[in-house]
């Protein structure tokens, strides 16, 4: 377990990974906890992840990076784990039925009048993101996003290398996964598993903006 600051400082966008070197399945399943532990607007939890970590299943998901994303091919094939990030297109009223029930069943209501307050308060937002801001498909990514930031630091911190990328053609994944019929749409790859000693990237000095740039006081 590492520092959170020298995980930081420690973490790459590694483009080069040892094919030999494999995640424990201890690790992966804190890795998963950390998926699925994470906050969401509402709770609303838009997200599925599609789990790759043998030759086949990665072999599935490099089919996203062929032609012009090719450089990322390599990365997804040598890789221990990949994971294909997925949103909801909606959040329609059986899933947020779903939802309620399953919060309910987990005790977080302490009288009946907080589950309806509950229910009407995740309905008012998703209707204000499907019918006022009509970005609803975009709230509900940016939720699935906030689980991929927490699943960079988590990997750092315990000493696993990771690779986030946008570059893939998510409509070749929503085929290939056959994920619209299920009402989901791929937003993000991440690949998981341990640097190449000689790779590219991790012998560069890290760049960052300084404090004075990115922080303000009121």
């Amino acid at each position: 377990m590492k520092d959170i600051t020298d995980a930081m400082n420690w973490r790459y966008s590694v483009k080069d990974y040892d094919p030999t070197k494999k995640l424990s399945a201890d690790d992966f399943q804190s890795l998963k906890d950390v998926l699925r532990l994470s906050p969401s607007a509402t709770n609303i939890q838009p997200w599925h992840y599609v789990i790759a970590d043998d030759d086949a299943g990665r072999a599935r998901v490099a089919k996203g990076t062929d032609g012009h994303h090719e450089a990322n091919s390599s990365k997804i094939k040598n890789a221990s784990h990949v994971i294909v990030f997925c949103s909801r297109a909606y959040a329609d009223n059986e899933y947020l039925s779903e939802l309620l029930e399953k919060e309910d069943a987990d005790g977080r209501f302490t009288e009946p009048k907080r589950k309806t307050q509950m229910d009407e308060k995740r309905k008012k937002s998703v209707n204000k993101h499907r019918f006022t801001e009509k970005d609803e498909p975009f709230w509900l990514a940016k939720q699935v996003y906030i689980t991929m930031g927490a699943l960079l630091l988590g990997a750092a911190t315990l000493g696993i290398d990771a690779t986030p990328m946008e570059g893939v053609d998510f409509e070749v994944l929503d085929d290939e996964l056959d994920l619209n019929s299920k009402g989901l749409t791929a937003v993000g790859v991440v690949c998981l598993g341990y640097r190449s000693g000689d790779g590219y990237n991790v012998e560069l000095p890290k760049s960052r903006l300084s404090e004075e740039a990115v922080f303000s006081k009121l």
